[in-house]
This record gives C-alpha cells, sequence and structure tokens, in this order.
C-alpha cells in the first residue's frame, strides 16, 4: 500500500466504509536531527522565484472578472514552454490545468491567445495538460463527518500527476471543488493538507485560484471565509482592480500582490495592463523616477490633509469610510494618485515623523485622526 491509500475509491464500486478500513500507511518518520550534518542542505525550490514555491499550495485569489483565471493559464503555458511569465524566469515542466469554470471552447481560446501573444506554438505546449469540468461534479473532497476524504476526481489527478510528473498543478476555483464551510478551520486545514500532500508527493507545486469575500474585496486582503486559508497556505497571492475611490480610471490595469509568503518576502506588487489578450507587467518606475513619485504623492497627501484641518475635516490611518488614501484618491485635487500611492505615502510620513495622531470628540464618541506634527511644515 502506498502513502494515500485512504483514498482508494473505484468507480463502480461500493466505497468501504472509513471507519472500517485500515489506517493509512504515514510517510513520516521520527528522526535524530543530528543525523543531517552528514547531509547537505537542500536548496529552496521556486516555481516562480520568490511567488509560487515548490512541493506546496498557493493561494491565488481575485474577484470575478478580474482575470486571475487568465493569468494562471498564462503560467501554465509559461512552465510548459519555458518562456518568461510577466517577466520572471520560471522552472519549465509539464503542467495539468484544471478548470471547473471554464467549458474547452473557452480555454481553447484562451490559449490560442497566449501563444499568440508569447510568439509560441501549439508544439511548445505539449506538456500542458487541460481538463474542463464546467457542469460537472468537480469536487476533489467529501465530507464524511468531521474528515474530509479524497474524491474519485482527486485520484484521478493524482493519477494523471504520477504518470506526468508536473511541475505545476493549477486548480480553478476552490468554491466548485470544495464542498465544506471555508469558515471550518478544521476542514480547511485538512483540505489544503491534502493538496499539499498531492505536492509532496508529486513534487510540484499546486495553485489554488478562489475569490475573496466580501469583507476580503473590501479590506483590500482578497481573503475568503476562514484564516486558515491564509495560515495553512505557504504562499498566497492577490489580483486586484486598480482604483481610486469608486472609480476604475483605468479597467484594463491589474495589480498582483504578494499576500504572504513563508520562504520569502510580503508585500511586493507587480502592475499588470491587459494588452492583446494577455497581462503584461509594467515597467516600475526605478531610481530618480521612483523618487520623484514618491515626492509627489507625499506632497498631494499632506496638501489634502491641511485642506481638510482648515475644514475641520478628519480622516483616519486605519482602514474604514475615513480612511485617508481612499478618501484622498477620490479627490479631485488627488492629481491621479492610486490609493496605494497615497497609502505609501501615508507610511513614509509617519516614519518620519511628520504624521502623528490626533483625537477628535469626547467619552464613547472620541475617534483618532491623522494631523501634522508639532513643528512638520506645510505642503510642499
Amino acid at each position: 500500500m502506498n502513502a494515500h491509500r485512504e483514498f482508494q475509491e473505484t468507480s463502480g464500486q461500493p466505497r468501504t466504509d472509513p471507519s472500517l478500513a485500515t489506517p493509512p500507511e504515514r510517510f513520516s518518520r521520527f528522526y535524530s536531527a543530528a543525523n543531517l550534518q552528514s547531509k547537505a542542505v537542500p536548496p529552496r525550490e521556486w516555481l516562480v522565484e520568490g511567488l509560487v514555491p515548490n512541493k506546496t499550495v498557493t493561494l491565488f485569489s481575485g474577484d470575478g472578472g478580474t482575470g486571475k483565471s487568465l493569468l494562471a493559464h498564462q503560467l501554465a503555458v509559461a512552465v510548459a514552454s519555458g518562456c518568461d511569465w510577466l517577466g520572471m524566469r520560471v522552472t519549465q515542466g509539464r503542467v495539468i490545468f484544471l478548470s471547473a469554470e471554464d467549458d474547452e471552447d473557452e480555454l481553447h481560446r484562451r490559449t490560442d491567445e497566449i501563444l499568440r501573444a508569447t510568439v509560441r506554438n501549439y508544439d511548445d505546449v505539449s506538456g500542458l495538460t487541460l481538463r474542463s469540468l464546467a457542469g460537472e461534479d468537480a469536487l476533489l473532497v467529501s465530507e464524511r463527518g468531521p474528515a474530509l476524504t479524497a474524491s474519485i476526481l482527486f485520484q484521478d489527478l493524482e493519477a494523471r500527476a504520477t504518470n506526468e510528473q508536473p511541475a505545476l498543478v493549477v486548480i480553478d476555483t476552490l468554491a466548485d471543488v470544495y464542498p465544506a464551510n471555508e469558515n471550518d478551520r478544521a476542514k480547511v486545514r485538512q483540505f489544503v493538507g491534502i493538496l499539499r500532500g498531492l505536492a509532496i508527493r508529486q513534487k510540484c507545486a499546486v495553485m489554488l485560484l478562489a475569490h475573496p469575500s466580501l469583507s476580503g474585496l473590501s479590506s483590500g486582503s482578497g481573503m475568503s471565509g476562514s484564516t486558515a486559508w491564509n495560515n495553512s497556505v505557504r504562499s498566497r497571492l492577490y489580483m486586484e482592480r486598480i482604483t481610486e475611490g469608486t472609480r476604475e480610471p483605468d479597467p484594463d490595469r491589474r495589480r498582483l500582490r504578494t499576500m504572504k509568503a513563508n520562504y520569502g518576502p510580503i508585500g511586493g506588487e507587480i502592475s499588470l495592463t491587459w494588452r492583446d489578450g494577455v497581462f503584461v507587467a509594467e515597467r516600475p518606475p526605478t531610481g530618480l523616477d521612483r523618487l520623484a513619485a514618491n515626492a509627489r504623492a507625499e506632497r498631494v497627501f499632506l496638501a489634502l490633509l491641511d485642506e481638510w484641518a482648515v475644514q475641520g475635516r478628519h480622516v483616519s490611518a486605519s482602514p474604514g469610510v475615513s480612511f485617508a488614501p481612499t478618501v484622498f484618491a477620490a479627490l479631485p485635487k488627488a492629481e491621479g494618485m492610486t490609493k496605494h500611492a497615497l497609502r505609501n505615502a501615508m507610511e513614509a510620513l509617519f516614519s518620519r515623523g511628520e504624521l502623528t495622531l490626533g483625537e477628535h470628540g469626547r467619552g464613547v464618541n472620541a475617534r483618532k485622526h491623522i494631523e501634522r506634527a508639532t513643528g512638520a511644515g506645510r505642503a510642499r
């Protein structure tokens, strides 16, 4: 018996009652750390360095229509064909792309657009295996009391991965493949554990696509359901539209943010533009251009803060209806500054001691607001 004996389930045959099944054989063992002395330290393995680690699960979230399926498909083509993804090198290898949202015609159209945009042909993606589950039962697990058990589809996926030895498995999307309550921490951890077991056994990266909750959208965290989703995965990416208040100045622009990275830095961002059917990375400003952009954002932030102070109006440093970057980005005098740029400016001004927190109101109505620190100059 192999390590995933508990997943056995054959089409056309009744499933054995899990309570009567033989406990699965574990592949983990106790060992002394002293035994590691004679072994070379294994290097960290990445599919995309700093963003998508190997042998574990990356959660990639984004609101419906933002283009996360397209961007994940672009990654699949890049890995299979050996081309760059958003200007970054990837580990080349086979890919399995499981889609529960798009039918075969849509997968064909998207593949064709990506190949044309990257100047590749169909021979270059012979290592990309597609499967559409649109309109079918796409559950990878089933609920049996407090436990989740792998479905026939999961075993089919594992068998295909065993044969193909992929570098990447993409699963689109969480809502279609996971049947349990997304707020059930125990079930969430079990599900991510099952996917991580697949990643470890097959020595590949697993990318799970998901939609954020309404609170995840409004807060900008991209979270969905229990915090166990964020805690259980080792990497989490979030793709969002770029807005200024309630406006979306350019509907073709997106931002890819690193929300969690156990093996690398967090807080990274890549600005994207939809062009000729695919997303391309914008070249960020560097050197003097970056300094000038940052200085402009700080100037705009301080000018708007001063104007509001004269009017007796207050803004907050905490996310909410009066969050300064959100409020200021929606104003005509924002000079096109985005919420993101103004938020960075606010943090920089706080770190240099040019801003502080004041208080207005009394008792239960007391509230914190942003104000100039004592001695700080007026808007530059």
